[in-house]
């Protein structure tokens, strides 16, 4: 087998990527994800009776806030122009899925804040709802994330 070259690895440790001599275009990432929970918290969020507040509201601003925070959160991102993030919720019976899709100008894709901000967003419904899902024992046994993923990626030279 032929010998691996690791991008970020070197005899010091790591280092970012230079990306200073690309092109700049236009970038485009949607990540999805989704969370399982109890029917009954469903109902609960769909009626904005969690006791905390509005729950998809406040994961919507806290994935926001994510993407635009990536570079401090993973150490090797780069710090991009985010130009645009959209969040959007699919409610069903005992899940909620978030899509985030995020638009930049730049020279590196933005495949890491889409992710980031999806994961951020479940993981803020998880906080709000975390007294009405816990059982009897304090653990979560309907609760879950799953299925974090880019589902599209885009480049278009400018």
């Amino acid at each position: 087998m032929g010998e691996k070259t690791f991008t970020h690895l070197t005899e010091g440790g790591v280092h970012m990527v230079e990306v200073g001599d690309k092109p700049v275009v236009r970038r485009t990432a949607t990540a999805m994800g989704k969370i399982y929970l109890k029917e009954s918290t469903v109902d609960l969020i769909k009626n904005n009776e969690i006791k905390k507040g509005n729950v998809l509201t406040t994961a919507q601003i806290a994935a926001i806030s994510a993407v635009k925070s990536t570079h401090h959160t993973i150490p090797l991102c780069h710090a991009l122009k985010i130009t645009g993030i959209e969040v959007d919720f699919n409610v069903e019976l005992d899940t909620i899925e978030i899509e985030v899709s995020v638009r930049c100008d730049g020279k590196t894709g933005v495949e890491m804040e889409a992710l980031t901000g999806a994961s951020v967003g479940l993981l803020t419904i998880w906080d709000m709802v975390k007294s009405v899902e816990k059982d009897d024992n304090g653990q979560y046994p309907s609760t879950r994330i799953s299925d974090i993923e880019v589902v599209k990626k885009e480049k278009v030279g400018l």
